[in-house]
């Protein structure tokens, strides 16, 4: 089984967190909705992961003032691919908690649409068994 280490954002601004929904046809949750982020690349820091994946699913306009290490945790999960593939990975999540200085967002493939979302209305949002997850760690989710 292959292992990859992901590096996941939880984007905060204005009291309102992003949340991106997954495209229907490919991912670890198929059009559900989820935070961003992604796998770490030969190399690469864990900030620059970061950057780089957040610069890739969300554009280079949005800006992130602060960058924190949260939390970590880790499960196994089955991808999709686009080709309708599926591949059991190990994974590490490094979980950070972020802060956007703007809203400006420019989706990749990967998602299909994004919101910002008050803490009252997340519960409303068919997230996905991890983003639950976190968002219940963090004091976000009953």
């Amino acid at each position: 089984m292959r292992q990859r280490i992901i590096v996941c954002p939880l984007i905060e601004n204005d009291n309102a967190y992003l949340l991106c929904k997954m495209a229907a046809h490919k991912g670890v949750f198929p059009g559900q909705w989820a935070l961003s982020g992604g796998g770490t690349e030969p190399g690469e820091t864990i900030e620059e992961a970061l950057r780089r994946e957040v610069s890739e699913e969300l554009g280079s306009d949005l800006v992130l003032d602060r960058i924190q290490p949260w939390t970590f945790r880790d499960d196994v999960r089955v991808k999709t691919y686009e080709d309708g593939s599926k591949e059991q990975i190990y994974m590490i999540y490094l979980i950070f908690d972020c802060h956007a200085a703007n809203r400006t967002i420019t989706l990749n493939d990967e998602f299909e649409e994004y919101a910002w979302v008050r803490k009252e209305e997340l519960a409303s949002y068919d997230l996905n068994e991890a983003t639950r997850f976190t968002l219940r760690q963090r004091g976000l989710l009953e």
